[in-house]
């Protein structure tokens, strides 16, 4: 599957669009988390790239994630209905609708701003360097996957 491109303009507010359609009592489709979890949830994909609040796995643990992870995160391939996520990725404790979709928000636009050019070949988290159809798949298919859990 292609996915719109999240560092052009237009993918960014569509997107943008979306998260607005989201409220405070908005209910999943599947899945556990309510709404103000599931966007920090989604947050957590880009607190990887520019905040330096998660240890960097190393070792066996980067081989294995790079070696059963990677194709599933960055590939083509949408995600399934309740799949597993990386423990970085679960949010159990309640958290503020509205502070995680400003965050969400900023950081899509700021993703935006920087660019493909910036994200080509940029080495990510724990999947090591990825081009920027990669990132855009990474970026793209996680938070429209969550978006369509929560009916927008």
């Amino acid at each position: 599957m292609t996915y719109p491109n999240i560092f052009s303009l237009e993918a960014t507010n569509h997107l943008i669009g979306r998260i607005n359609g989201l409220s405070v009592s908005s209910a999943p489709i599947w899945g556990k988390m309510n709404v103000g979890q599931m966007l920090a949830h989604c947050n957590v994909a880009y607190e990887l790239v520019y905040d330096n609040m998660h240890p960097k796995p190393t070792g066996i643990k980067k081989f294995l994630i790079k070696l059963f992870a990677k194709k599933v995160v960055v590939g083509p391939k949408p995600y399934k209905k309740n799949s597993r996520t990386a423990p970085v990725f679960i949010i159990t404790e309640e958290k503020d609708f509205q502070e995680q979709k400003k965050r969400l928000i900023d950081y899509l636009q700021r993703t935006q701003q920087m660019g493909e050019a910036h994200f080509h070949m940029k080495e990510s988290h724990s999947f090591g360097h990825l081009t920027k159809d990669e990132w855009n798949n990474l970026f793209y298919k996680h938070l429209d996957h969550h978006l369509r859990q929560f009916g927008v």
